[in-house]
C-alpha cells in the first residue's frame, strides 16, 4: 500500500461496519498505534442490525484449516479477557459434537486429529459420557461424541461494545446512523467515504459491512464473492429440567451441542433451548429487494421465520433431546449471514485502488482472529498467520462471476455440516475449463478432479488392464480402508510405476503460467524472487517469492525465453496479484496470464527421449539439452517450447504449445509413443511421484508462515544476490523450531491423507502434523511430509494418528527415491 509521508505519520482510517469484525478491527488497529480510526454504521450502536446482532455466538475452534483454527483460538483468547458491565463476553461452556452414524463417528476421530494437530484440547467420549455431560441427550440415539472444553459462547454485542470502548479510549470514534453512500478516491487511492453528512477523509478504508459488503465493493469495481444467505434459528418454550439451572447472568452451562448428522446445533438460553438448522434448501437473499423491504427496520438481517422449513428440524431435535417433546417453538427467525464459494472469509486490499481493504464473510467464530490479521496486514504489511485461503485475490476469473458465486456458495451452505472428503469436488458447474486434450482424456476413461475451474484427470480407466497385468507380475496393490479409497483408484499405482519404468503423458495445462515481459522484467523478477533468474536465454530457474517477513508466499519456475521475456510457472491468482502490485510505474514490465491460451504435456519416464527425439530436428540428448533448460523448437509441424524440468523426478520435458495445436500435439505424442508403451497418467500418480522426490507443494506443504530453511527450500535462495523482498528478514531470522520432513510408514497398508497429528516415539504430546501423503509404488510404502521439531533427524521414529489408528513411521533422508538424481539427468 502506497501512502504519502504525512499519511504514514498519522493515517486516517475509516472502518465501514460496527459489527463484530469492524469493532474488533478498530481495537486491533488502535492497539498498534493507529488511533485516528472512525467506525461508521448505518444502524444504531451496538445492535447495528447486521449479522452480529442476531448471531447465536457458537465458537467451535476445530477446523480442517489450520489458519481458520488459529483465528478461532485467538477469538476465544481475546473475548475471554473482555470486560463488560452486563456480564460475560465469552462463556467457556465447551463444545460437544455427537455422532449418530458410523460415518460421523469415524469423522469425529478425524476431527479429533485436527484438534491435536492445531493444538486444541479435545477428547472423544462414549455415548454415556456425552449424556453425563449433556443430560438432555438421549444416549441411545448416538454412538459417541467429541468434546472440546475451550469452545463456548460469545455474547456478540457485548464483545463488540467492549472492544469499541477500548478503541474509543485510544482515540477511535464510532458514528452510528451513518450510511456510506460511496467511496471517494483520486483515481489511484482512497481519500475518504461519502455520507449524507459529507465526506469523512481517510487514507485507509476497510469494508467490514458484512452481507452488505459485496454491494458496496462493486462501487469501486471490486468483486467480493459472497452470497447473503438466510439461516433458520428458533427458540423453544421453557424446558423444565433447565428451570433454576441458569440465571439471566450465566445464561448457559451445558456445552453447545452439534448434531451434524441432522444439520442441527443447540445452545441454552437460560431455561430455553436455541436451535439452529442448516438442513433446509439454501435461501439466498437479493440485496436490492432487501434494502427496499427493510428500509428503516432495526434488524434488516432478521427475516420472518418459515415454519414449514423447520418441521424436519423439530422432529429430529425431539428425537435427540426428548425433553423438547413437552415444549414447542416460541420464537424463530431466518437470519442472514454470508457464504462464499469455498467457505473461507475474504480479506485483502483492492489492487487498483490503494487503501481500500475488505474483511468480509467473517463469522463470529473467527472474528477477532481475522481482525488481528487484517490489522497486521494494514499496519505491518504482512499478517502473522498465513491467509492465502482467505485472500481476496485467490479466485480465478470464472469464480468471480455471479452464476458461479451463487451456485457454489449455495453448495457451501448445504455442506456446512456434511462429511467432506479432502478429494471431494463439487458436482455443479463442472467442465468450465478444459484443456485441448479433454476429448482424448474422456476417450481413455479419465476420472476428473477439479481445481481452479479446470478438469484434471486423476486416473484413467483405460489403464485398468495395465494395473491387472502388473498385479499379476507381483506389483503390490495394498487394500485401502473405505475412507481413503474414496475418489481414488489402484490404477494410480500402476500409472506411477509405469512412469518410473517406461513413459507417460501428463496434462499440465492447468499449471498457471504468466508471461513477464519488458525491459524491466529482469529487474522486477530479481527483486521479487530469491534465486538468480538473470541468466542466459534458455535458462530455467526454480525460485521462491517471499513476503517481508521471509515467509514463502509462493514458489515459481522461471524460464527465460528471450532477453526481455520470461515464462513464469506459478501457483495461482495470488501470484498474479503479487507480481502486478510490484510493477514499476514507468510501464517497463507487463504481466499477462497465458494459461488459457496455451497447453502443456508433461512427457516423463526412461523412454521419454526415445519417444520424442524422432519428432524433433534439434538435439534432445543430455549434452545437447541440459536439465533446467528451455528450447523453442518443433515437434513435427507443431511449434513448441520444451522445458527440461520434471516434477516427477524422471527424464523428460514439459512441452508447451498454443492451445490451437493442443489436440494435434497430444495425438502426435500418443501415436509416436505406441512403440514405447506410452500411457496417459493422472494427478494421483503425479502426486505420488513428486512426494517420492521430496518436491514441495506450495499451499499444502509450505505457506507464508514458513521460512525457506524450515521448508527445506533454502537451496533456492541466493543470499549473495542484491536485495530482494524478504532478504533482510532471512538475515535476521533465528533457527526454525519446526522443519518439514519426509516420513516413511512401516506398514505397507498404512495410508494417511493429510492434517493428521504426528507423535514422536514414546511422547504423549502431539509434535507436528502431516501436510500431504501418497502411496509410493517405488518403495511399496506410504510417504508423507510432516512438520516436526527441527531437531528431528533421519532414523527417528514417529507415530501418526489416522482417524483413531496409530501408524508407525520413520523420518527419512530426502529424497526417498533416487537421491543422486541420476534418473532425471540421463
Amino acid at each position: 500500500m502506497q501512502q504519502s509521508e504525512d499519511s504514514l505519520a498519522a493515517p486516517k482510517v475509516v472502518v465501514i461496519g460496527a459489527g463484530i469484525v469492524g469493532s474488533s478491527l478498530a481495537d486491533e488497529l488502535t492497539a498498534r498505534g493507529w488511533t485516528d480510526v472512525t467506525v461508521v454504521d448505518r444502524g444504531p450502536l451496538f445492535a447495528t442490525g447486521g449479522s452480529t446482532s442476531h448471531a447465536p455466538g457458537l465458537v467451535f475452534q476445530t477446523n480442517p484449516s489450520k489458519s481458520m483454527s488459529e483465528f478461532a483460538k485467538y477469538t476465544v483468547a481475546k473475548f475471554s479477557a473482555l470486560d463488560h458491565p452486563d456480564g460475560w463476553a465469552f462463556n467457556p461452556t465447551g463444545g460437544l459434537e455427537v455422532a449418530s452414524t458410523p460415518e460421523r463417528w469415524a469423522d469425529l476421530h478425524r476431527k479429533a486429529g485436527w484438534a491435536q494437530s492445531w493444538g486444541i484440547a479435545g477428547e472423544l467420549l462414549t455415548a454415556g459420557q456425552c449424556a453425563e455431560m449433556h443430560p438432555l441427550l438421549d444416549a441411545d440415539r448416538i454412538l459417541g461424541g467429541f468434546h472440546t472444553p475451550t469452545d463456548g459462547l460469545v455474547k456478540a454485542i457485548r464483545a463488540v461494545e467492549a472492544q469499541a470502548r477500548a478503541a474509543t479510549a485510544r482515540g477511535a470514534t464510532f458514528r452510528p446512523h451513518t450510511e456510506v453512500l460511496g467511496i471517494v478516491d483520486d483515481g489511484r487511492k482512497v481519500t475518504g467515504v461519502r455520507t449524507a453528512d459529507g465526506v469523512i477523509p481517510a487514507d485507509v478504508v476497510v469494508c467490514c459491512a458484512g452481507f452488505w459488503g459485496a454491494k458496496l465493493a462493486k462501487q469501486v469495481g471490486l468483486v467480493v464473492p459472497l452470497v447473503p444467505m438466510a439461516h433458520q434459528y428458533a427458540t423453544t418454550g421453557r424446558i423444565e429440567p433447565l428451570v433454576g439451572r441458569n440465571t439471566e447472568l450465566t445464561e448457559a452451562r451445558l456445552p453447545i451441542l452439534r448434531h451434524q448428522d441432522q444439520d442441527l446445533y443447540f445452545r441454552e438460553h437460560v431455561d430455553r433451548i436455541g436451535i439452529g438448522y442448516y438442513g433446509h434448501d439454501p435461501m439466498p437473499v437479493d440485496m436490492s429487494s432487501l434494502a427496499a423491504d427493510t428500509a428503516g427496520e432495526q434488524m434488516p438481517s432478521m427475516l420472518p421465520f418459515t415454519e414449514e422449513d423447520f418441521t424436519p428440524a423439530w422432529q429430529e431435535s425431539t428425537k435427540l433431546l426428548p425433553v423438547l417433546s413437552d415444549s414447542k417453538v416460541e420464537q424463530g427467525f431466518n437470519g442472514i449471514f454470508s457464504f462464499t464459494p469455498d467457505g473461507f472469509s475474504i480479506m485483502g486490499e483492492h489492487r487498483e485502488l490503494s487503501g481500500f481493504w475488505v474483511a468480509e464473510a467473517v463469522w463470529v467464530t473467527h472474528s477477532a482472529g481475522i481482525a488481528k490479521a487484517t490489522a497486521e496486514w494494514i499496519v505491518d504489511g504482512t499478517p502473522s498467520v498465513d491467509v492465502h485461503e482467505c485472500d481476496l485475490y485467490r479466485f480465478e476469473d470464472v469464480a468471480r462471476t455471479d452464476d458461479f458465486i451463487l451456485t457454489t456458495s449455495s453448495q457451501a451452505f448445504v455442506e456446512v455440516y456434511d462429511i467432506i472428503h479432502p478429494h471431494q469436488f463439487r458436482d455443479a458447474l463442472r467442465g468450465l475449463r478444459t484443456s485441448p486434450f479433454y476429448a482424448r482424456q474422456q476417450e481413455l476413461g479419465a476420472f476428473f478432479f477439479e481445481g481452479g475451474g479446470w478438469e484434471r484427470p486423476a486416473w484413467y480407466e483405460a489403464n485398468g488392464e495395465l494395473a491387472q497385468r502388473l498385479r499379476d507380475e507381483g506389483l503390490a496393490f495394498p487394500e485401502r480402508d473405505e475412507w481413503s479409497a474414496k475418489f481414488w483408484s489402484p490404477i494410480s499405482i500402476a500409472e506411477a510405476h509405469w512412469t518410473r519404468n517406461h513413459v507417460a503423458m501428463y496434462d499440465m495445462t492447468p499449471l498457471t503460467r504468466y508471461e513477464v515481459a519488458g525491459r524491466g522484467a529482469v529487474e522486477l523478477l530479481q527483486r521479487l524472487t530469491t534465486n538468480n533468474v538473470d541468466k542466459s536465454v534458455g535458462s530455467v530457474t526454480y525460485t521462491l517469492m517471499l513476503d517481508e517477513t521471509g515467509g514463502v508466499r509462493s514458489d515459481l519456475t522461471v524460464a527465460r525465453l528471450a532477453p526481455d521475456r520470461f515464462q513464469v510457472g506459478a501457483n495461482g491468482p495470488t501470484d498474479f496479484d503479487w507480481l502486478t502490485r510490484h510493477l514499476p510505474e514507468d510501464g517497463s514490465v507487463t504481466v499477462r496470464d497465458v494459461t488459457g491460451g496455451t497447453c502443456c504435456v508433461g512427457l516423463w519416464g526412461p523412454a521419454a527421449r526415445d519417444l520424442v527425439q524422432p519428432l524433433c530436428d534439434d538435439d534432445l540428448s543430455h549434452e545437447g539439452f541440459k536439465y533446467f533448460r528451455a528450447m523453442s523448437t518443433h515437434l513435427g509441424a507443431i511449434p513448441v517450447t520444451m522445458m527440461r524440468v520434471s516434477y516427477v523426478g524422471e527424464l523428460g520435458w514439459e512441452i508447451y504449445a498454443d492451445a490451437a495445436y493442443g489436440t494435434a500435439l497430444w495425438d502426435l505424442l500418443w501415436k509416436a509413443g505406441q512403440d514405447h508403451g506410452v500411457i496417459a497418467a493422472g494427478r494421483i500418480a503425479f502426486n505420488s511421484l513428486r512426494i517420492e522426490k521430496a518436491y514441495r507443494s506450495w499451499g499444502t506443504d509450505v505457506t507464508a508462515e514458513h521460512l525457506p530453511s524450515a521448508a527445506g527450500l533454502d537451496f533456492a535462495v541466493r543470499m549473495t544476490k542484491d536485495d530482494f523482498v524478504g532478504k533482510a528478514a532471512l538475515e535476521a531470522a533465528s533457527p526454525p523450531e519446526k522443519a518439514l520432513r519426509s516420513i516413511v510408514f512401516h506398514d505397507p497398508t498404512a495410508v494417511v491423507l493429510g492434517k493428521e497429528p504426528v507423535f514422536l516415539d514414546g511422547a504423549p504430546a502431539c509434535a507436528g502434523y502431516v501436510t500431504s501423503a501418497a502411496y509410493s509404488a517405488t518403495i511399496g510404502r506410504c510417504i508423507a511430509y510432516a512438520w516436526l521439531p527441527a531437531s528431528t533427524a533421519p532414523g527417528d521414529v514417529v507415530a501418526v494418528d489416522y482417524r483413531g489408528s496409530r501408524y508407525g513411521a520413520t523420518v527419512h533422508a530426502e529424497p526417498v527415491v533416487d537421491p543422486d538424481m541420476t534418473r532425471i539427468r540421463r
